[in-house]
């Protein structure tokens, strides 16, 4: 199903013409954020900008509990404003409904919101919200899990699992999580047999990492290919070449210079669809979006049958509309 071009939001609160309903305006947010001056006045400049409300939560039962309350008051307009992680849930949950969709950065990388060309100052961004439109958008989806960045089997799940472990222990610090890669790496022994197949091919690889990326934005900022294939509509899969410790760090390490290159220190395929085996492997570990969990394998990767009502800043919407599709920015752009 084509994505669709930029649909009016709503006029009658300050915003650019008519939502799907008259429901509230809902912005859902981490109430750790509370804690960061910068961050609340972020939300609430939002809130004053798009005439709505603040729905708070704290961790993930309570972002889920957030998720269901909101719901059942059938909002116009639903404002996730935090990271990647919490942009994603929301996205899944409102996912195939009437309800328009928006993203308020509070996070560190925010992949998803710079993609879109949203401001990294959260209350610029609520006012290119307020002065968006609505684009129907189509979302990446594995084993019916909405991703919106990127979801990955191999070694980078296996750091944010260790890397809970060491903030346990020793808090949440920037080399604490260094020392997690570090940690990871030296614990690692070879890399996985995994059968891939794609657009109806397969074929079989060792690899360290499998990670199936949908944000050009992201593998712009790093320096990887595939941003073509994700703006024809499918998914860059990207196959690290790490066969021993000393080759990961290696690509850890030119991965930060920028120096990274495709078909010396990983592989590219362009694909539309794809089936994930990992041999052995009846469930293994996914990260998707800075999250994880232990799901069944295989696991399958595809777009969405049905389409988030994205709200787009209106330079971006509009080159959406002329193009037929929708674009995402890029770093060059």
């Amino acid at each position: 199903m084509p994505d669709q071009g930029p649909l009016p939001l709503d006029m009658s609160r300050d915003l650019p013409g008519p939502l799907a309903s008259d429901g509230p305006v809902i912005i859902i947010t981490n109430r750790k954020s509370g804690r960061n001056s910068r961050d609340r006045q972020a939300v609430e400049t939002a809130a004053q900008v798009l005439g709505g409300e603040i729905v708070s939560f704290q961790g993930g039962k309570g972002l889920l509990e957030a998720i269901r309350e909101v719901k059942a008051r059938n909002p116009s307009l639903v404002i996730a404003a935090g990271g990647d992680g919490t942009a994603m849930a929301v996205a899944d949950a409102f996912l195939g409904s009437a309800v328009a969709y928006g993203v308020l950065p509070l996070g560190t990388f925010n992949y998803f919101a710079r993609g879109l060309g949203l401001s990294e100052d959260p209350g610029e961004a609520a006012r290119q919200l307020a002065g968006g439109r609505v684009v129907e958008r189509r979302v990446a989806q594995v084993n019916g899990q909405v991703f919106l960045n990127n979801a990955s089997v191999g070694i980078y799940p296996s750091i944010l699992k260790v890397r809970e472990t060491v903030y346990r222990r020793w808090g949440r610090r920037r080399i604490m999580a260094h020392w997690s890669v570090v940690k990871t790496f030296l614990r690692f022994r070879k890399p996985m047999r995994v059968r891939i197949t794609m657009d109806g091919d397969g074929g079989r690889y060792r690899t360290a990492l499998v990670f199936v990326a949908r944000s050009a934005f992201q593998l712009e900022r790093f320096g990887l290919e595939g941003v073509q294939a994700i703006r024809e509509g499918g998914f860059a899969v990207l196959l690290v070449n790490a066969r021993t410790r000393m080759e990961l760090f290696s690509r850890v390490f030119k991965l930060a210079l920028g120096t990274v290159q495709e078909g010396v220190d990983y592989d590219l395929f362009a694909a539309e669809d794809l089936l994930l085996e990992v041999d052995g492997k009846s469930r293994v570990l996914l990260a998707y979006d800075g999250e994880k969990r232990r799901v069944a394998a295989p696991l399958r990767f595809g777009m969405s049958e049905g389409s988030l009502r994205l709200v787009m800043p209106c330079a971006l919407a509009d080159a959406a509309a002329e193009n037929g599709r929708v674009v995402e920015k890029t770093e060059e752009e």
